[in-house]
């Protein structure tokens, strides 16, 4: 530095002048020396910022050089503070340094050796911690606005630190997380086992894939990277990130979904092409038998040819149906007056299986822009699965609607068999069944005439507990709005 800017912070004149004194004969420093003996002003010179360092007599008429010093580091004073006193006491040392005072002098014991020393000793170590402070700050400026939820956990993996990001993940306040360890969120015990085993004797985890929860809230799918490391007091502990990837697996699914349902329309096109032309021929056949004189027995067989063929026709016809894009006549309706509808033609079959219902609206009718007629048989085909997957006396099917900015959304929960985790992703391939006689076309044409209005589909369930059909919809008219194309 070519010169310092030193204040003098002492009531005695005398004290002052012999101070300065001892900073004049420092070879080789320019010392830009000032003086101050009042406290209020003291204060002020201090808030200035002017200075790069400053000595501070312990007596300062009422008040003492700890109680400036208190309240200049209380107002965000960076400059570094040299105690000065004058005679040693154990209890005002101790004192000063857990305050931040840098070092501490004796005036009977000062000479220009030691002031250099303490001055040069201060200001360097003054430097040094506003650098750390300064990269604190960044750090904690990315830490906390990061969009990726980071953390910080004990030894145990238990959480000391989160962002506001986790807290927007879990759907809580950072603060309810604390203590909270991380094996806990993850609701795959092995994955979570495993995690902690590989952090703990590896030392790190790069990119694993696995799904959080925090109470009841929604699951997320995230990809979680986590150190371990040890703090300068030798404590371990570990740091990570988790990256939500939900948003990115949901949008994977429905592209698969989308693209299952393109290739089985166009194979159930090319096979209806080629059953109806034999199909044709067999009819044609039949007809012409039909006019000639033949036995009795003979046109009884002619019957079952005929009513067989025409099933084949029907069949062929209802493949094609579900696999043709869905033709929308889209209007506004009030998303509750859909399903009254549905629940009204599903009330006998709920009453006879002794199910509960239960129907959450919201205050406000929902306007939505939509194909009422089909958008009921898409929630009927929902809720129609919902009461036959129960098959216990105390079943209880709840629909809620809610919205927001820009969705509305349909929830249908029942408490009956559940879904495996295997078939959930097969769970509106069309021809995929599960029931006995069925044909596998019911979640197929519902997936279909969802995406025609601009929606989507997510289900969760639980084997022997509970599954979840969650319906979103847009509120304003999806930019097609005619039909979706396989």
């Amino acid at each position: 530095m070519s010169h310092i800017n030193l204040l003098i912070i002492d009531d005695d004149e005398d004290d002052y002048f012999i101070t300065s004194d001892y900073l004049k004969n420092i070879p080789q420093k320019n010392f830009i020396i000032e003086w101050c003996y009042n406290y209020k002003k003291a204060l002020e010179e201090i808030k200035s910022g002017k200075h790069d360092v400053y000595l501070v007599d312990y007596r300062l008429g009422a008040k003492t050089g700890i109680d400036l010093i208190k309240e200049a580091i209380s107002n965000n004073a960076e400059s570094p503070f040299i105690l000065l006193t004058g005679k040693g006491d154990i209890n005002i040392d101790e004192e000063a340094m857990k305050l931040g005072v840098f070092d501490y002098l004796i005036k009977s014991e000062l000479s220009s050796e030691k002031l250099e020393r303490s001055i040069r000793y201060s200001i360097d170590k003054a430097k040094t911690l506003n650098e750390i402070k300064a990269k604190e700050k960044k750090y904690r400026n990315i830490f906390n606005k990061s969009s990726d939820a980071l953390f910080v956990a004990d030894e145990k993996l238990a959480f000391i630190e989160v962002n506001t990001a986790f807290g927007k993940l879990c759907g809580c306040s950072e603060n309810d997380l604390l203590g909270i360890k991380l094996s806990e969120l993850l609701t795959d015990i092995h994955v979570s086992k495993k995690m902690s085993e590989e952090l703990r004797y590896k030392g790190f985890i790069e990119d694993w894939l696995a799904e959080m929860n925090y109470k009841k809230n929604e699951s997320k799918q995230c990809i979680i990277s986590a150190t371990k490391e040890k703090s300068s007091d030798g404590k371990i502990y570990y740091q990570g990130i988790l990256h939500d990837i939900t948003l990115i697996k949901k949008a994977e699914r429905t592209a698969l979904r989308a693209e299952k349902l393109a290739a089985t329309g166009r194979l159930v096109r090319t096979l209806a092409h080629e059953v109806r032309n034999p199909i044709n021929n067999i009819n044609l056949a039949s007809e012409h038998l039909r006019s000639l004189s033949l036995p009795e027995e003979s046109s009884l067989y002619l019957d079952i040819v005929n009513r067989n063929s025409n099933r084949i026709n029907e069949l062929i016809k209802e493949l094609l149906n579900s696999s043709r894009p869905s033709e929308m006549q889209m209007k506004e309706s009030t998303l509750q007056s859909v399903i009254d509808e549905i629940v009204n033609i599903s009330e006998d079959r709920m009453h006879l299986k002794h199910i509960n219902l239960q129907v959450d609206y919201p205050k406000d009718l929902i306007v939505v822009f939509c194909d009422a007629e089909k958008l009921v048989l898409a929630l009927l085909n929902i809720l129609v699965n919902a009461v036959e997957a129960i098959e216990h006396d105390k079943g209880e099917i709840s629909i809620t609607l809610k919205k927001d900015t820009e969705q509305v959304f349909v929830e249908i929960t029942d408490n009956g068999n559940g879904i495996s985790e295997e078939k959930l992703p097969r769970l509106f391939e069309p021809y995929y069944t599960s029931k006995r006689n069925g044909i596998g076309l019911g979640l197929a044409s519902t997936l279909n005439i969802i995406q025609a209005h601009g929606g989507a589909i997510e289900v969760n369930s639980k084997v022997e507990r509970f599954t979840t059909f969650n319906i979103s919809l847009p509120l304003k008219v999806p930019a097609f709005s005619g039909h979706t194309s396989l």
